[in-house]
């Protein structure tokens, strides 16, 4: 099992994130990933990283694919590995529907094939072996319905792509979208992961996988853990109680909350309810509450340094292939590489 680093959403300064990043790379971490919600984009914090890094990998966690059309990703994608000599590696996701529509300003309809046409094309533009042409449901190369002059050709990316294939991670779910990733991807990002559960998350993985005609090695785990370093295993829970109520309890007219389905997965049914309740009318402090000790200890990290040393063993034995820390403690950093 490798180990990764998130560097989160919030836009630090590069002077905050650059030591940590450098200081991975020299303690042979395996990657580092961006993140993207609706403040800093994924692309350019890599675009710098890649000239002032030598040989850590730099992946996307996740580009968000209502965010660019599948020709804009790809530009990007090659565009990063050519800069990174290879060391680029592409992490898609669908978002949610609020900030599709909210800040992006598209439908969030038909998600699914959405993202199976996103990949296609993203494929065939990176693969350059041929002018691009596609007739979805969703995307349509060239474009030929209402308001087209008409007179579009198929095109070929003018840049030569440093690979003709780019390792290309889903970030997925839901059972549909999991069975898509296990289908169509190099790699899974999981929304909350476990070991103790790994059979039954990894089901719908397997069935697309099976789909696709490969072997289960063939699609990369790499789940992204929350961290909270603390002077004890309950006050680093106590920390990540509100994120983890607000994954679990958030609720909207006609959207699914596929945390909260997974919570339920893994047997804690009653307390997603409780929490989703409890968010519904406004009591946070008791949704907070209400988050298990034992969700928190299987999915996330907790704890003082030991504490998430020896859980970090745990994961040893999963079929976890990266083991991605959303951290900035080079300490914490240093010992889980230790033990990788």
């Amino acid at each position: 099992m490798r180990l990764g680093l998130a560097l989160g959403y919030g836009g630090e300064p590069i002077e905050e994130v650059l030591p940590v990043v450098e200081h991975a790379e020299r303690i042979g971490v395996d990657s580092v990933w961006s993140v993207e919600e609706y403040g800093p984009d994924a692309v350019s914090v890599l675009g710098y990283l890649a000239a002032v890094t030598d040989h850590v990998k730099l992946g996307t966690a996740v580009m968000q694919i209502p965010a660019r059309t599948p020709a804009a990703t790809a530009m990007a994608a090659m565009t990063l590995d050519v800069l990174s000599n290879g060391r680029f590696q592409l992490g898609l996701g669908l978002s949610v529907p609020w900030i599709v529509e909210g800040w992006h300003g598209q439908p969030y309809a038909r998600p699914l094939r959405r993202a199976r046409e996103y990949v296609e094309i993203v494929r065939k533009a990176v693969a350059r072996d041929e002018r691009v042409r596609h007739d979805g449901e969703i995307y349509q190369l060239p474009y030929r319905g209402p308001g087209s002059t008409g007179r579009a050709r198929p095109v070929r990316s003018e840049l030569e792509p440093l690979r003709p294939r780019i390792p290309l991670y889903l970030g997925a779910i839901g059972p549909r979208s999991v069975a898509l990733a296990g289908e169509v991807a190099d790699g899974w990002f999981p929304g909350m992961y476990a070991p103790e559960h790994e059979k039954a998350l990894t089901r719908p993985l397997d069935e697309g996988i099976e789909r696709s005609g490969r072997a289960p090695g063939d699609v990369q785990i790499a789940p992204i853990l929350y961290v909270a370093r603390a002077a004890t295993v309950a006050a680093g829970r106590d920390e990540l109680r509100p994120l983890f109520a607000h994954l679990l309890g958030a609720a909207g007219a006609g959207v699914r909350n596929t945390y909260f389905d997974v919570a339920c997965q893994m047997g804690y049914e009653g307390a997603a309810h409780d929490i989703r309740a409890h968010l519904a009318e406004d009591r946070r402090a008791d949704a907070a509450a209400a988050v298990p000790d034992a969700l928190l200890d299987q999915t996330a990290l907790a704890g003082p340094l030991p504490a998430i040393v020896d859980r970090i063993k745990a994961w040893q034995d999963s079929r976890v292939d990266t083991l991605i820390l959303l951290s900035r403690d080079t300490e914490l950093l240093e010992a889980a590489q230790a033990v990788l």
